[in-house]
C-alpha cells in the first residue's frame, strides 16, 4: 500500500477545511490565493530548470528528441506541450514526443492501474527506440509514479539524460533522474486533486522547458515565432505580421516575400533585412544553424 501521509500534495489544506461551507466568492478568493503559490514554488527551482534547458538544447542539436512521460494529469500535460510544439515552432512531430501510461486512450479517460507498471514505462520507451541522443522528462505530481520511474531508469540505462518534474520534495523520480525539478506548491484546495496547483506547476515548468529550448535552437527571433506553421488563415496572417514586425516592412512586401520564400518566415525576414534573394537567405540560415541573428 502506498503511504501518502508524507506527501505535501496529499495533505489537507488548512485554508480550505470548510470548503463545502464557503460561498462561491470565498472559495474563489482562496483558490486564487493558493494559485499564487505556484509561481513562488517554481521560483525556488529556477536553477534546476535552467540546467535542464541547457541539456535539452544540447540533445536537440545532436538530432535528439524531447520525450515526456507521465500518467494521468501529468501525462496529459506532457501530451499537450508536445502537441503545441509543431504549430508554434515548426518542429517535426517526432521531435517532441509524449508518452502517457495507458496509451492515447488515457488522454481522455482514466485507464485504471496503468500508472503502476514499471515495465510499461520501459516498454513504451523501447517502442520509440529511445537513444542516448534523446532527453527524457518524467512528470509525476506525487513524485512516485512507477510508470515514470520505469521510464527514467530505462533512459539512464540507454544513456539518455533524464529530468524529473515533481511537486513534492525528495521525490522518488527525482532520485532516479539526473536533474530533479521539485517545485512544491503545497496542499491542494481539494485534498489530493493534483490537477489543481500541482497541474499548474507542471504546466508552467513545461512552458519554460519547451519555449526556451526552442529559443536555444533558433526557433525564435526577438520574441517572435519565426518557425510558425501556416496551417490555417489565422496562422497565415500571423506569419505576415511576424515578418512585418521583424523587418518593418509593409503588408504587401511581407506577403510577396513570403510567397517568394515558399512561406518560410525566417527566410523571408533575412531576404528583406539583407535585401537578398531566397537562395542567399537560405544559405545564410544554414550557416547560422537556423539562428536569424547569427545569419544577419
Amino acid at each position: 500500500m502506498v503511504d501518502l501521509t508524507k506527501m505535501g500534495t496529499e495533505q489537507q489544506n488548512p485554508n480550505t477545511m470548510n470548503l463545502d461551507e464557503m460561498s462561491v466568492k470565498e472559495a474563489l478568493t482562496v483558490m486564487n490565493n493558493e494559485d499564487k503559490k505556484v509561481a513562488e514554488a517554481i521560483e525556488e527551482v529556477i536553477p534546476e530548470i535552467e540546467e535542464a534547458i541547457h541539456v535539452i538544447i544540447k540533445q536537440l542539436k545532436k538530432g535528439g528528441r524531447i520525450v515526456y512521460t507521465g500518467a494521468g494529469t501529468s501525462g496529459r500535460l506532457g501530451v499537450l506541450d508536445a502537441a503545441e510544439c509543431p504549430p508554434t515552432f515548426g518542429t517535426p512531430k517526432e521531435q517532441v514526443v509524449a508518452l502517457i501510461a495507458g496509451g492515447e486512450r488515457a488522454f481522455t479517460e482514466a485507464i485504471e492501474g496503468s500508472e503502476d507498471s514499471v515495465e510499461m514505462g520501459q516498454k513504451d520507451l523501447e517502442n520509440i527506440q529511445l537513444s542516448d541522443k534523446d532527453v527524457v522528462v518524467g512528470l509525476a505530481a506525487s513524485g512516485r509514479t512507477p510508470y515514470v520511474i520505469g521510464a527514467l531508469e530505462y533512459a539512464n540505462e540507454v544513456g539518455a539524460p533524464t529530468v524529473a518534474i515533481a511537486c513534492n520534495k525528495n521525490s522518488e523520480i527525482g532520485a532516479v533522474a539526473s536533474i530533479a525539478i521539485e517545485a512544491a506548491p503545497g496542499p491542494e484546495v481539494l485534498t489530493g486533486s493534483t490537477r489543481l496547483k500541482a497541474g499548474s506547476t507542471q504546466k508552467m515548468i513545461l512552458n519554460m522547458l519547451s519555449t526556451l529550448s526552442m529559443v536555444g535552437i533558433g526557433k525564435v527571433y526577438q520574441n517572435l515565432m519565426v518557425d510558425v506553421q501556416q496551417t490555417n488563415e489565422k496562422l497565415v496572417a500571423r506569419a505576415e505580421s511576424i515578418v512585418m514586425k521583424a523587418t518593418g516592412a509593409d503588408q504587401e512586401t511581407a506577403r510577396q516575400t513570403l510567397k517568394e520564400s515558399n512561406g518560410e518566415v525566417k527566410v523571408a525576414i533575412i531576404m528583406i533585412l539583407l535585401n537578398t534573394d531566397k537562395e542567399t537567405a537560405v544559405n545564410k540560415l544554414q550557416e547560422s544553424e537556423g539562428h536569424i541573428r547569427k545569419a544577419l
